[in-house]
Order: structure tokens, then C-alpha cells, then sequence
């Protein structure tokens, strides 16, 4: 089965439009005070706009990196090995699209060498180039693998993401405890079944692991 994988669009890149100013960002948040009730010049407030404008630089800062860039390095001096690279339990920050709130996980990333392998903490940053963005996860989990597939070229790519909401644990429904798991396979990972289980038997039951604070 031959496995096509979206075009790589401008924002997947890291390119944005050009931002507001840090004036026009502050001044947003002042608003927001207002709106929620408050007054954004008392005391406590005062500092508010700015210390958020520079959270939000945090954040988001995976808008400043270009995921395909971090995988241009590869090594080929492998011996010949061609067997399964997984790494797993990666931390996950993100913040949903919808409502702003947190996204906290893990992500378990894997690929099936073909010639060369890549420095594992790259992997890692491509995880965060991406999770460092206004996200849902599904899109999430498909932008980490696709990137990996196009860049490297491996025989297989997968990608498990387990993750806690806080848009569905502290409001609307108030369900607390609930993890959303979202998988993309591709190559031999889609392929083969064996292939599959056996990473899948690698990952293992990771879901105690994830923490929603």
C-alpha cells in the first residue's frame, strides 16, 4: 500500500503572518481582565498583560521553528541496523485551539531505518516544534509523523500520542482523569501487522503514566 501524506503547508514550516506588537498583545490581555470581570490596573493586575505577552512567547515558540530543518542531519554509519528506533514517553505541552487551555501527555515516536537514523533528540524537538502551537491532537499526531516520513524517508513512521484535555477536564463536561489517544502509522507500521504489534508491544500501557496537572 502506498501511503500518501499531505503537501507541507507554510504554518506546518513554522511561517506565520507577521505578529501584532507586544503593545497590541498587552493591551489584548487588558481587555480579556475586563471581560473576565476584573480591573486590569489594580495592584495585583498591574503586571498581568506583560508577564502573559511572555508566557505566550513560551508557549508558543514552535511557530519560530521549522520541524523539517531539525531532521536534516542523519548519520549512515549504522552497521546495517534496520530494526525498530522508538522513543518513548516524550512530555507533551501543548494548548488546545478551541478553548486555550493545556494539552498534557506523552508522545511515543518510532521509525523503521532505511540507511540513515537521526540524533534522537531531534525527534524529541520535532515533537515540541509542533506540540508548542495551538494544536488538537489528531492534527498534532499527524504533523509529527508526516514530518518524520517525508524528511528521513524510513521504511515505517508511528506516531501514539496519550493526552490529557483541560478543556474537558476543568470546564464543560468536568470530566477529570479522561486521556484521548491518537495513533498515525505509516509504511511497514500500516503495512505489516507484525510490525505493528510489535511496536505496539514495545509502547506497552503507558496511560498511567500521563499526568493532567
Amino acid at each position: 500500500m502506498n501511503i500518501v501524506t499531505p503537501a507541507t503547508s507554510r504554518s506546518d514550516r513554522g511561517i506565520t503572518p507577521e505578529p501584532p506588537t507586544r503593545e497590541q498583545a498587552e493591551e489584548a490581555v487588558r481587555t480579556l481582565l475586563r471581560w473576565a470581570g476584573d480591573d486590569p490596573d489594580r495592584e495585583g493586575l498591574r503586571d498581568t498583560p506583560s508577564r502573559v505577552a511572555r508566557s505566550f512567547k513560551e508557549f508558543f515558540v514552535g511557530y519560530a521553528v521549522d520541524p523539517f530543518a531539525l531532521l536534516e542531519r542523519t548519520f549512515e554509519e549504522t552497521d546495517g541496523y534496520d530494526e525498530i528506533v522508538l522513543l518513548r514517553d516524550i512530555r507533551l505541552e501543548s494548548t488546545c485551539e478551541h478553548h486555550m487551555a493545556p494539552i498534557i501527555g506523552r508522545a511515543h515516536v518510532a521509525y523503521l531505518p532505511y540507511r540513515r537514523v537521526v540524533g534522537i533528540s531531534k525527534l524529541a524537538r520535532v515533537v515540541d516544534a509542533y506540540a508548542k502551537r495551538l494544536q488538537i491532537q489528531e492534527k498534532l499526531t499527524a504533523q509529527i509523523a508526516n514530518t518524520i516520513h517525508e524528511v528521513l524517508e524510513p521504511r515505517g513512521v508511528a506516531v501514539v500520542i496519550e493526552a490529557a484535555h483541560q478543556c474537558m477536564t476543568t470546564r464543560g463536561v468536568h470530566k477529570p482523569g479522561v486521556t484521548m489517544v491518537t495513533s498515525r502509522m505509516l509504511g511497514a507500521f500500516r503495512d505489516n501487522a507484525a510490525t505493528r504489534r510489535e511496536l505496539l508491544a514495545m509502547i506497552g500501557n503507558r496511560g498511567a503514566t500521563i499526568q493532567s496537572e
